[in-house]
């Protein structure tokens, strides 16, 4: 919880990628363990993601990736997040993502990235954590 509310998730499906049954799960389990959850369906920009970012005065922005375009597409929302002035919004990755690429989306601004496998208590637990 933040303060008198629930924590806010935005999930993210950017780019081209049409596959979104790993973002509809995870949607379901934060809304489970009591979040508020808004997700923005399939094929948005950076643009569009941090706009509903802040419309929605969301807490978190959960991207789901499985296109392997995650080395484009997450540096330009963390770009826009930034310009956004969203600095107490916390920025997590999940999906196919080569370890090799984790150190970069971090450096980008990422806090956390989730690879195929990750538990669902591991990724509820990590945010409710790390909520500012």
């Amino acid at each position: 919880m933040t303060g008198d509310r629930r924590i806010r998730v935005l999930v993210a499906k950017p780019g081209l990628d049409g596959h979104d049954r790993g973002a509809k799960v995870i949607a379901r389990a934060f809304r489970d363990a009591g979040f508020e959850v808004i997700y923005t369906g399939l094929r948005r920009t950076a643009e569009q993601i941090v706009n509903a970012a802040l419309q929605e005065d969301v807490d978190v922005i959960g991207i789901s990736v499985l296109s392997g375009a995650h080395m484009t597409l997450c540096p330009k929302i963390m770009e826009r997040v930034r310009e956004a002035k969203l600095d107490d919004v916390l920025v997590v990755v999940g999906g196919i993502v080569p370890d090799e690429d984790v150190a970069s989306l971090k450096e980008c601004g990422v806090r956390e990235v989730f690879g195929p496998g990750a538990s669902m208590r591991n990724i509820v637990d990590y945010v409710r954590e790390n909520v500012r």
